[in-house]
C-alpha cells in the first residue's frame, strides 16, 4: 500500500506507546529509523543505514488504518488539521533540512531555488521565512505565481532569459549566495553551481542518477561547496510543526486537491498532469 505523508487519529495502541493514548492527533514521518545505526547514534537519522519509508518497504497511509511504531510519530496540535498536516510529513521537512540543517540559510542571503515543485516550493517558503532573499526559477509561469505567493522576492523563466546564471549574477550582484537544486537533473544542477558566487554553497535535493559535470578547478579555488540533503532528522520534527503552528509558513495554502479513498486513481491522474501543488487522500 502506497502513501509515505500519513496523519491521523490514534485508533488503537500497543503494549510499548509510551505517552499516546486512543484519540491523540499525530504525525507520521515518512522515513522510520532503526535508532542503532552509526547514523542514527550521531543523530543523522536521515540517513539510517536501515531505513524504512511508509509506501516502500512497508504498508502505506492509502488506507483507512497503518501501524506505526510509537517512537517515530509525533503530537499534532489541534491548530493545524490532519488533511493540511499529513504534507508536513515530507512535502514541508524535507525542505526545512536542506535549508536549515544543509544550506545553513541566514537572513539577507541570496537564495536560488531551480524547481517549483512540491519540494522547491517549500524550499521557497522555508528560506523566505528565515529572511533570505529567494530567487525562485521553473519553466512553468504558474508555479512562480506559487513561488512569489510564498514569499520569492525574484521569479524567473529560464526560457525567457538569455543566460540563467548571468540575469542571477545581474541580480544578486556577484552570485546567490546559496542554490538549491529541487529538480533532480544533472542539466540543472550544472546550472545551479554555475549561479554561485565565489565561497558559494550548491544543496541537491532533487534526485538524480545521472553523472554532473563540474569544473574541479573553480569548486578548489573558489571555495565552492556541494552537499546532498535527505530527508529530515526527527529532532526537527516538532520544530517544523511549530513552524505552522505559528503560521510562519503556509500549510493549508499547500493543499489544492482533496479525494476520498475511492477517488484515489482520480488523485494520481491529477497529479501526473500536474494540476495540483498538492493533492491530500482522505479515507
Amino acid at each position: 500500500i502506497l502513501g509515505h505523508e500519513v496523519s491521523g487519529t490514534i485508533a488503537g495502541l500497543g503494549p510499548d506507546a509510551g505517552e499516546f493514548r486512543e484519540g491523540d492527533r499525530v504525525l507520521l514521518p515518512a522515513v522510520l529509523t532503526c535508532g542503532q545505526c552509526e547514523m542514527c547514534r550521531s543523530g543523522r537519522e536521515n540517513i539510517c543505514y536501515h531505513m524504512i519509508m511508509p509506501g516502500n518497504h512497508v504498508d502505506g497511509g492509502y488506507a483507512e488504518y497503518v501501524v506505526a511504531p510509537a517512537k517515530d510519530i509525533f503530537h499534532l496540535p489541534e491548530e493545524i488539521p490532519l488533511v493540511e498536516g499529513a504534507i508536513i510529513a515530507d512535502a514541508i521537512t524535507t525542505p526545512y533540512h536542506a535549508v536549515v540543517n544543509r544550506a545553513r540559510v541566514a537572513p539577507g542571503d541570496w537564495v536560488v531555488v531551480l524547481g517549483c515543485g512540491g519540494i522547491g516550493l517549500n524550499v521557497v517558503q522555508m528560506a523566505a521565512a528565515l529572511g533570505a532573499r529567494v530567487i525562485a526559477v521553473d519553466i512553468a509561469d504558474q508555479k512562480l505565481v506559487w513561488a512569489e505567493r510564498l514569499g520569492a522576492a525574484v521569479t524567473l523563466n529560464p526560457q525567457q532569459v538569455e543566460r540563467l546564471d548571468k540575469e542571477v549574477r545581474r541580480i544578486t550582484g556577484g552570485g546567490a549566495d546559496i542554490a538549491i537544486e529541487a529538480i533532480g537533473k544533472a542539466a540543472t544542477q550544472e546550472q545551479a553551481f554555475a549561479c554561485l558566487r565565489t565561497g558559494g554553497r550548491l544543496v541537491m535535493v532533487g534526485y538524480s542518477p545521472e553523472k554532473m559535470s563540474l569544473n574541479a578547478g573553480r569548486v578548489m579555488f573558489r571555495e565552492m561547496e556541494i552537499v546532498g540533503s535527505l530527508g529530515c532528522r526527527p529532532v526537527d520534527y516538532p520544530r517544523v510543526i511549530e513552524m505552522a503552528r505559528q503560521g510562519r509558513i503556509k500549510v493549508a495554502e499547500l493543499v489544492t486537491h482533496k479525494f476520498s479513498l475511492d477517488e484515489i486513481n482520480q488523485a494520481f491522474d491529477v497529479l501526473r498532469a500536474g494540476e495540483a501543488l498538492r493533492a491530500v487522500v482522505v479515507p
